[in-house]
């Protein structure tokens, strides 16, 4: 133990002598080594500068990136607004007749002196939208009914085939346009339907008011009858402590409110509302499909849907087809071979642009029908 003490005293010393031997060597005396100088504050704004240029370099990269995109959307849009209008092809007639053309009147599809059949879609929900966006305006009923009046005053129309693919909607909106539609056969001009994958409750009824209809066996039709759908969240909101406080000029102002139970007294009222407008739906189905007793009328007119083919058998749908049927129906009608028929409907920025505003649609009807219970010819579940 005195050696190895003594061994080390001597160690020390030659370290002491000779300082190169511990740079040269810094393993042999680890704890001797010199310590290294404490982060300095000199050496802070170095690594700030660092951070802060690799924030900008990424900021300014996003923001050319976005001002590209931006540009390059507004470029597009312009072109497709704006771009200058070349000479019009002939419009090619395909084997069902059909002209089509979304950016110009029903007059310039038709050669002068030539008469036409008018083609009206009518797509989705039949109602009058609540978003004032004009993406949507050229499928709102009151669009629709005043596009089938305007066309009853052309002498070049002689026609009109309704292609139908809805569901349904709200009374109002679907008497609108049934009404046009006899206003348009007022003129002496006959009227066909054509029911694509779905033509049920409101769909059915404007139907009721054309010549004939057409549908595939396959299609969805019927459900004749109204409904009027609300909620009661009162239990919810007493879960949460929330009381709603309404004040009102008499006992009825809140009929139909999500808030309370609603009582007997006021279901009673609405279920009286709701018969007196399926009223109104039966008998325009009645006076329409005078092949069919009234009896039998009542049997089927209960809301229930049925296949094309069904709805056939029972008299409820005059033909089975599709377009070249319905061209077909139309030219017993009009008494004329080889029909041409314009299509009548909006262009394509304005469905371009329905797509974007599909969603927000649908979340402000969804709002809607929690405010604002709304009385439809409509086939929902």
């Amino acid at each position: 133990m005195q050696d190895f003490n003594n061994q080390n005293n001597q160690d020390n010393q030659e370290n002491q002598n000779n300082p190169e031997s511990i740079e040269q060597n810094p393993t042999a005396r680890p704890f001797e080594q010199p310590i290294p100088e404490p982060f300095s504050a000199q050496t802070a704004p170095v690594c700030e500068k660092k951070i802060a240029f690799k924030s900008n370099l990424f900021t300014n990269t996003l923001i050319t990136f976005l001002i590209c995109v931006f540009s390059l959307s507004f470029i597009s849009a312009a072109f497709i607004i704006f771009r200058p209008t070349t000479k019009a092809e002939p419009e090619q007639e395909n084997k069902t007749g059909i002209v089509s053309s979304f950016t110009k009147g029903f007059k310039d599809g038709v050669k002068s002196g030539q008469s036409a059949t008018a083609l009206i879609k009518i797509r989705g929900v039949i109602q009058e939208s609540q978003n004032s966006s004009s993406w949507n305006a050229s499928q709102n009923a009151s669009v629709i009914a005043a596009r089938i009046r305007e066309l009853a005053e052309q002498k070049n129309v002689h026609s009109l085939l309704l292609d139908i693919n809805s569901p349904g909607g709200t009374v109002a909106s679907v008497q609108d346009i049934y009404n046009a539609i006899l206003y348009f056969k007022g003129k002496g001009k006959p009227v066909v339907a054509l029911f694509r994958d779905v033509s049920a409750s409101g769909g059915y009824y404007i139907a009721t008011a054309a010549d004939k209809i057409v549908a595939q066996p396959g299609t969805i039709t019927g459900s004749i009858g109204v409904i009027m759908q609300g909620m009661n969240i009162a239990p919810l909101l007493d879960r949460f402590g929330i009381t709603v406080k309404p004040i009102k000029s008499a006992k009825h102002k809140d009929i139909g409110s999500p808030y309370r139970e609603m009582t007997e007294e006021e279901q009673q009222l609405l279920q009286d509302m709701i018969n007196d407008t399926y009223m109104q739906f039966f008998n325009a189905v009645k006076n329409s499909r005078k092949n069919i007793p009234e009896e039998k009328l009542r049997l089927y007119a209960d809301g229930r849907v049925w296949t094309g083919s069904q709805a056939k058998a029972l008299g409820f749908v005059d033909e089975l087809g599709g377009t070249e049927k319905a061209k077909e129906v139309l030219e017993q009608l009009t008494g004329e071979k080889d029909i041409k028929i314009k299509n009548i409907g909006s262009n394509t920025i304005s469905e371009l642009g329905s797509i974007f505003s599909s969603a927000q649609s649908k979340l402000s009807t969804k709002i809607e029908d929690i405010s604002t219970p709304k009385v439809s010819y409509l086939w929902t579940y």
